[in-house]
């Protein structure tokens, strides 16, 4: 009895070695495998190849991030802070409005540009801009009024403009309902053009300048006004020529 379980126990002992080597190679080729798929991962990220998920995820961030509309909301942004400014009476609060001025004017112009040449023409961008345009003019010329740095006789073309942008906007709501398009005529961008030269120069003239150049900018910045006035008449008054025959009942 005593040979027979020294025999067998050599034999348990042979398999117990197998099994340990067969799970050792195993464990062994599991690593290598992980290992694989790790360096392939990285071979990837530097060769620049990304997974159809990232890719995925890349197109969704580049809808959502539209430069253009971005653009519009920081010319909105910028209306509370100029507005602000008008309220201290001295040259660097009016020269931070002026600053804060042209660079809404210069989105004005960049998120059209880029909206057409990067592809990114939304519905929300044409809402919002020419609405942004209003609020901003709207809202300077009634501080201009407010703070008399219109004169005696400038609130006349402030008036006229502001009269003329409710009624294009109006026009243009109508219009949108039938589904019929008002296009920014080339006179209407000489307007804006008179408009964003007369408003910086109103806005700085007294606080940011004394005597001679006060007296400059201030007249210069009249006369551009007056010629936005005039020019505002003449294209709300095209705007509506154009829009009255859509407005028959028949």
């Amino acid at each position: 009895m005593a040979t027979q379980n020294n025999k067998k126990q050599p034999i348990e002992n042979k398999e117990e070695k197998e099994q340990q080597t067969e799970s050792l190679i195993k464990t062994e080729s599991v690593a290598d495998e992980v290992e694989a798929e790790v360096n392939e991962s990285k071979a990837k990220a530097d060769s620049g190849v990304l997974s159809p998920k990232t890719v995925e995820t890349l197109k969704q961030v580049h809808k959502q991030v539209n430069i253009p509309n971005m653009l519009t909301l920081f010319r909105i942004w910028t209306i509370p802070v100029i507005v602000f400014t008008f309220f201290f009476n001295n040259a660097t609060a009016a020269w931070i409005g002026v600053t804060l001025f042209i660079l809404a004017s210069i989105s004005d112009y960049m998120d059209g540009y880029l909206a057409r040449h990067l592809n990114q023409l939304s519905r929300f961008g044409r809402v919002l801009d020419p609405i942004a345009d209003k609020l901003l003019i709207g809202s300077i010329l009634i501080m201009l009024a407010y703070t008399a740095r219109l004169g005696d006789y400038g609130i006349i073309p402030a008036v006229v403009i502001l009269c003329r942008e409710i009624l294009v906007s109006g026009l243009r709501e109508f219009l949108a309902e039938i589904k019929v398009g008002c296009p920014v005529t080339r006179l209407a961008k000489w307007k804006t053009a008179c408009q964003m030269c007369s408003l910086p120069m109103l806005m700085v003239s007294e606080p940011g300048f004394s005597g001679a150049f006060s007296n400059l900018f201030y007249y210069v910045g009249q006369c551009a006004l007056w010629g936005a006035a005039v020019l505002t008449v003449m294209t709300g008054y095209d705007y509506w020529k154009s829009g009255r025959k859509y407005m028959n009942d028949d």
